[in-house]
C-alpha cells in the first residue's frame, strides 16, 4: 500500500521487536454501502494504489475488518470498520540514497540479510536523518537491475539499537515485508543474541520475565514492571556460554521483542550489559579493588566503547518460497577483543 496518501494514522497497534504494527488507513463503511469485495472497495478509496497491492496486503494478513484479518474476496458490509496496518509507520522522512559500506550476507529478489556494524542507526529519525542503514540500502537497491521502473524500498520488519551489532532482515517487496512482519508478530522468527554481562550465574540457563515499558522517570530508558501494571509482557531466555569470574558471556533467545528488552531485563536481575551506559553497565560493578584490575576493566571499556550486545543468529521461513533460512554472524571485532581479554583474565586471574 502507498502510505503517502491521506487517511493515514500513526497509532501503534502492537509492540513487536522495537517495531509496532502501525495503522496506515482507517475506514468505516457507510450505512448505504452494498455488498462489495474489499479489494474493490479499497482500490476505489486509496489514491495511487493498485488492486493487486490491496490483494497482496490482504493475503499477508494486514487488512483487518472489525479487528480480524480478511481475504481479498471478503465482502464489506455497512458499519464494517476497516484498518490497514503495516510494520512501519507512515513515511514522513524522504529516504535519501547514501553510498555507505554494507555487510550483506544474503540477498534475493524478496529480502536482504545485513550484518550491521555497531554505531549505525537503522532508520532515519529525529537527530539521525542521514547515515543510516536504510539510507545505505536505498542507494544499494537503486543500483540493482530492475524488472520494472518501480524503485525498491527497504521494508523494515524489526530493528536493533544503534550500538548493537549483528543481523537484520530487510524486505525488498511489500508482500515480503507484510509476511515477515506477521511472522515476527506470531513469534515464528528465531533470534539469538550474544551478550557480555556483569556477574556470574548460579544456573547454566534461565528465563527473565517482567513487563517492559518506558521509565516513569526517564522516557529514554525502559524499566521492568514485575506486577504487570505498566508496560507489555516480555520474556527473555538465556544460556551461559562462558564464565569469566566477574562477567559472563550469555546467549539470549527472545520470546518477545520489546524495546531494549535484553538490556532492561539483565539490569533488572542485577547483571547489566558490560559498558552499557544507559543501564549502568559502564561502571566497575564486580571485581577486586586492585588498581591493576580497575585499569584492566577500563582498557576493556576502551576496546568496546558501547554495550556488549550482538545479534548473532536469525532463522525463519522465507516469506515467499517457504524455504528454511538460517544465518549466523560472528561477534563484531570490538566485542570479540573484549571477550578475548576477559577469557585470558579468567584463566590467569593475575590480580587476585
Amino acid at each position: 500500500m502507498d502510505e503517502s496518501t491521506g487517511g493515514a494514522s500513526q497509532n501503534p497497534l502492537h509492540d513487536q521487536d522495537e517495531q509496532e504494527m502501525y495503522e496506515h488507513y482507517h475506514f468505516i463503511v457507510d450505512r448505504g454501502q452494498g455488498l462489495l469485495r474489499i479489494d474493490k472497495y479499497l482500490h476505489a478509496r486509496i489514491e495511487g494504489t493498485s488492486r493487486n497491492k490491496v490483494q497482496n496486503t490482504a493475503r499477508a494478513g494486514n487488512i483487518l475488518v472489525n479487528g480480524e484479518a480478511v481475504k481479498p474476496n471478503y465482502k464489506v458490509k455497512p458499519g464494517d470498520e476497516i484498518s490497514i496496518v503495516m510494520a512501519h509507520p507512515p513515511r514522513e522522512i524522504e529516504l535519501l540514497p547514501e553510498n555507505l559500506p554494507l555487510n550483506i550476507l544474503y540477498e534475493d529478489e524478496d529480502l536482504v540479510i545485513v550484518n550491521k556494524e555497531a554505531g549505525m542507526v537503522v532508520h532515519p529519525g529525529y537527530g539521525n536523518y542521514t547515515g543510516t542503514l536504510v539510507n545505505a540500502l536505498v542507494y544499494h537497491f537503486g543500483h540493482l537491475p530492475h524488472q520494472n521502473d518501480e524503485a525498491i524500498k527497504p521494508g523494515l520488519v524489526h530493528r536493533i539499537d544503534k550500538d548493537t551489532s549483528g543481523l537484520l532482515v530487510i524486505a525488498k517487496s511489500e508482500l515480503a515485508q507484510t509476511k515477515l512482519a506477521k511472522a515476527f508478530f506470531d513469534r515464528r522468527i528465531d533470534r539469538r543474541y550474544h551478550a557480555l554481562v556483569w556477574g556470574d550465574f548460579e544456573e547454566d540457563e534461565g528465563t527473565i520475565t517482567g513487563h517492559i515499558g518506558r521509565s516513569l522517570k526517564n522516557r529514554k530508558v525502559m524499566d521492568v514492571f514485575p506486577g504487570g501494571d505498566h508496560g507489555k509482557a516480555a520474556i527473555t531466555h538465556y544460556k551461559v556460554l562462558e564464565r569469566f569470574g566477574y562477567v559472563s558471556l550469555v546467549e539470549c533467545k527472545l520470546e518477545t521483542g520489546r524495546t531494549h528488552q535484553i538490556r532492561a531485563h539483565f539490569r533488572h536481575i542485577g547483571k547489566p550489559l558490560f559498558n552499557d551506559a544507559t543501564y549502568g553497565g559502564d561502571q566497575i560493578l564486580r571485581g577486586t579493588t586492585y588498581t591493576k584490575y580497575k585499569q584492566f576493566v577500563r582498557n576493556c571499556f576502551a576496546i568496546l566503547p558501547r554495550h556488549a550486545l550482538h545479534a548473532k543468529t536469525l532463522a525463519f521461513e522465507h516469506p515467499l518460497s517457504g524455504k528454511a533460512m538460517h544465518f549466523d554472524a560472528g561477534p563484531a571485532p570490538d566485542m570479540e577483543k573484549a571477550i578475548a581479554k576477559w577469557r585470558h583474565y579468567a584463566v590467569h586471574k593475575k590480580w587476585e
